[in-house]
């Protein structure tokens, strides 16, 4: 289970505070130290007493079947022995963002739960529904029913706006202990490696968060949601005072989609792939510095393609903001949506460009056409399909075209062979693979010896097999 985890002492807190209250002048955002004891003695009272009835428990109950229940085997020698299913119990935090009712938390808080209560920190707890769950971007959206009772809400922050050194406080139900508030600071902006998902773009903070803050809030001085608490790095499950939050930006995207009723969020596809440029990558190209994601792959017709945008171009930029990985480019073409467009920077050898790129959903450019191979021949029952821009998304893959294996028994004689699901069948006996037709076409053949090459996470593989 992930949690965020934030910690900063309080002085310091209260310090940077009285800089932006008791030293501002009205509309000065220049941040100064204080030079008071006074300004020390200042309080985060009047925003906790304004954010924290917007901040929720939650409870999730989900039935863990016992696999043997269904073995006649062991039923008919232990019967009840065995035990009956059982349920296990999770707990986090979430958010309440409009008042009739909607409360954000993290998908893995309440993920394959059978049962959820939302608990008001007026003590009162409802059931929730699931409006929308989204694992790759780990948002969740419940409603609840009051009755038609309004609900103290959070108003979303900007979440362009931070910056390195602002004060944030989190608020959360850490080990069940109920409702807590720690103060920190935002240590570090769009951290995309953390490992957590592929739309992973974090804020970094320090506040102390344990477990159960999970889906909790993360708010300015001025009491607004800038973020939802999601994962902590840790050693030994505590706090060491590296935390990620969710900018408010990507909550609210999500949020809007479920309230429109969708079940799933619409990404939007530029039509190309990139990695991201290293030291290396930059000397061959003839950077002065790694900058930017590099162009490996445009799909003929897409968005990108019309563009004007070629493998060897160097993207680094999207609406102003940089991008120097594809989960940075991911977050914002993300929050800006289907139907809109961006403007994207590149560069082309070494000259800045500007295009403006239509944001449209990954197209299912080719059928499926999901089978089972059979006959004598090394894939014998695995299961391939052909892939597409949209089946590629629901994959999470980069590629975009060739047929994959999507399925196969790990006893199988192909799996012995060596193959795995994920592989991209590339050719078999010299005969270049595109469609699922076409790879059965090629093992329709008698033969005892087969050449198969496949392409296993931007590798390419060659397996020689007498039959």
């Amino acid at each position: 289970m992930r949690h965020t985890m934030l910690s900063l002492s309080a002085v310091a807190a209260m310090a940077a505070f009285a800089a932006q209250t008791a030293i501002a002048a009205p509309g000065d955002t220049t941040r100064v130290v204080p030079t008071s004891t006074q300004q020390l003695q200042l309080s985060f009272a009047d925003v906790v007493k304004k954010t924290a009835p917007a901040v929720v428990n939650i409870y999730s109950k989900r039935k863990v079947r016992n696999p043997l229940l269904d073995d006649p085997f062991f039923g008919r020698f232990f019967g009840e022995r065995m035990g009956r299913d059982r349920t296990t119990s999770a707990l986090g935090s979430g958010v309440i963002v409009r008042a009739d009712g909607i409360v954000v938390t993290n998908h893995h808080v309440v993920d394959d739960a059978d049962e959820i209560v939302v608990a008001l920190a007026d003590r009162r707890e409802f059931e929730a529904k699931v409006l929308l769950a989204d694992e790759r971007t780990d948002i969740a959206v419940l409603r609840i029913n009051t009755g038609g009772k309004p609900l103290p809400t959070l108003a979303f922050h900007d979440s362009d706006d931070a910056e390195v050194g602002d004060i944030v406080l989190a608020i959360g139900n850490p080990f069940g202990v109920g409702q807590t508030v720690t103060s920190g600071i935002i240590s570090a902006l769009a951290r995309t490696q953390a490992g957590i998902s592929d739309f992973g773009f974090f804020i970094q903070t320090d506040a102390a968060i344990n477990p159960g803050n999970s889906g909790g809030a993360l708010v300015t001085v001025n009491g607004q949601l800038i973020g939802i608490n999601s994962a902590i790095y840790s050693r030994s499950g505590g706090s060491i005072g590296i935390g990620f939050a969710i900018p408010a930006n990507m909550v609210k995207t999500v949020v809007t989609t479920a309230i429109g009723g969708a079940k799933s969020i619409a990404r939007p596809w530029l039509g190309f792939t990139g990695q991201t440029v290293t030291a290396d990558i930059a000397g061959s190209i003839g950077l002065d510095r790694p900058v930017g994601l590099l162009v490996s792959e445009v799909s003929p017709g897409s968005p990108a393609a019309q563009a004007g945008i070629k493998s060897g171009d160097v993207v680094t930029k999207v609406d102003d903001f940089e991008v120097n990985d594809p989960q940075s480019l991911n977050f914002r073409v993300a929050t800006k949506g289907v139907g809109n467009s961006v403007n994207v920077t590149y560069l082309r050898d070494g000259a800045p460009r500007t295009a403006a790129v239509r944001l449209i959903k990954a197209p299912e450019t080719t059928p499926r056409d999901i089978s089972e191979i059979d006959g004598k021949n090394p894939l014998q029952g695995v299961k391939v399909a052909n892939l597409s821009p949209a089946f590629a998304e629901e994959l999470q893959i980069d590629a975009t075209s060739g047929v994959m294996i999507t399925e196969m028994d790990r006893r199988s004689f192909a799996a012995r062979l060596g193959f795995r699901p994920g592989d991209i069948i590339v050719s078999v006996n010299g005969r270049k693979i595109t469609t699922v037709e076409s790879l059965k076409s090629a093992l329709s053949g008698k033969a005892s010896a087969w050449a198969v090459t496949v392409n296993r996470n931007g590798q390419t593989l060659k397996l020689s097999i007498q039959l």
